[in-house]
């Protein structure tokens, strides 16, 4: 049997990105900090998705002599996080009110992509239908998602 544990994102600031993430709905369940391997890691998940469906944040500390962490991009990233909400409109007005681009916005009412504070897409989709509104609908991309 194989079982979906989680996804994991390498990030820069982790207070930022736990932040982002709590604006779709997101909360932290649970943290680990490992002096020895000079890293922290930050499960999230949606309410009553611990165990079932979480992201993990892995944060590399600095060098002991204070040179910034290892950055990962190219063959290191992947395509996107997908999370379902109960109403993207507001999602998106959340993100956006909290400074963040929405790169795809949510013509249809069905699907959105945005970008979290380390550049890792995040599509987010609509549980149910809802009808095309604006400003949504007449929004134009941004970016790349």
């Amino acid at each position: 049997m194989t079982k979906y544990l989680h996804s994991m994102i390498r990030v820069a600031d982790p207070e930022a990105t736990v932040a982002f993430f709590n604006l779709i709905g997101l909360e932290e369940v649970r943290r680990k900090e490992s002096e020895q391997g000079r890293f922290t890691l930050i499960f999230l998940a949606a309410p009553g998705q611990e165990d079932v469906a979480e992201v993990e944040l892995t944060y590399n500390w600095p060098s002991e002599d204070g040179s910034a962490p290892e950055q990962y991009d190219g063959g290191r990233n992947f395509g996107h996080l997908a999370y379902r909400v109960d109403n993207i409109y507001e999602t998106c007005q959340r993100l956006m009110d909290a400074g963040h681009t929405i790169n795809r916005p949510p013509r249809d009412g069905h699907m959105a992509f945005v970008r979290s504070p380390d550049g890792i897409s995040v599509e987010l989709l609509q549980d149910g239908y809802l009808e095309p509104a604006e400003p949504w609908a007449s929004m134009e991309n941004t970016g790349s998602w």
